[in-house]
């Protein structure tokens, strides 16, 4: 995902930005996480698509990675919704339009993984190609409508967000919900962020997880990433990371 594509468009307008210092580096924060879910869901309609008729095997691993991002984009959203934008919404009030049409995006995608779930759940156990086609259009329209958002909360909302959040509360939402995974889905998770993002930004993302988790990555999260990546895109050169 390249820097430009994080820029306003025409009729977009960056929320009101509270007089102070910068307290926090949410637009940062933000761009390098989302740059990992709009690569994923632009990854997901062809995935479904690779499996062929009744491979149950691919499609129980393909389906369950995808669930995992599913859950994934779903705490990242709820966390979103229970710690920023409360605080957003009382410190800044003349960002309310912003915040209120974030939250109505973060509904929309509510939906459609909602819609998504059961779908998905039947095709990993049957690899059925009718189901599969219909499960990779709903991918497409999540897809499409993450375009959208994941961008606009970078470029309107989250330069806000730096003058009103502390530090601290930024990794407290950063942290939301991470007790639900497997350790193993985090840390192969971890190198899909790196993957998909330019070096600087790896070295920004791997400063700031502490250095417990960042000893463990690298002594077998990176593993676990490149596993995931070869076994999702066979043949495809997999992207290296810090």
């Amino acid at each position: 995902m390249t820097d430009d594509f994080f820029t306003l468009r025409e009729g977009e307008t960056t929320a009101p930005i509270p007089e102070g210092p910068l307290l926090c580096q949410a637009t940062a924060g933000m761009r390098r996480i989302h740059r990992v879910f709009l690569w994923a869901y632009d990854e997901a309609p062809g995935l479904v698509l690779s499996v062929t008729a009744g491979d149950r095997e691919r499609s129980a691993y393909v389906g369950e990675v995808l669930g995992n991002f599913d859950k994934l984009l779903h705490v990242h959203h709820e966390g979103e919704d229970l710690l920023m934008y409360p605080k957003l919404a009382a410190r800044a009030p003349a960002c309310a339009l912003h915040v209120k049409e974030m939250l109505g995006q973060h509904a929309a995608v509510a939906e459609r993984l909602v819609a998504i779930a059961p779908l998905r759940e039947d095709w990993t156990r049957t690899a059925d190609p009718a189901s599969g086609e219909d499960l990779a259009a709903k991918y497409k329209s999540l897809s499409e409508l993450l375009q959208v958002h994941l961008r606009r909360e970078v470029t309107e909302v989250t330069p806000a967000v730096d003058r009103v959040l502390t530090v601290k509360e930024m990794d407290e939402m950063a942290s939301h919900g991470v007790d639900a995974f497997d350790k193993r889905v985090v840390l192969a998770y971890l190198g899909m962020i790196l993957a998909t993002n330019p070096p600087e930004d790896q070295r920004e993302f791997l400063n700031d997880i502490p250095l417990p988790i960042r000893l463990v990555y690298r002594l077998v999260g990176r593993r676990l990433y490149r596993k995931q990546y070869a076994t999702l895109f066979p043949g495809r050169e997999i992207p290296k990371t810090l």
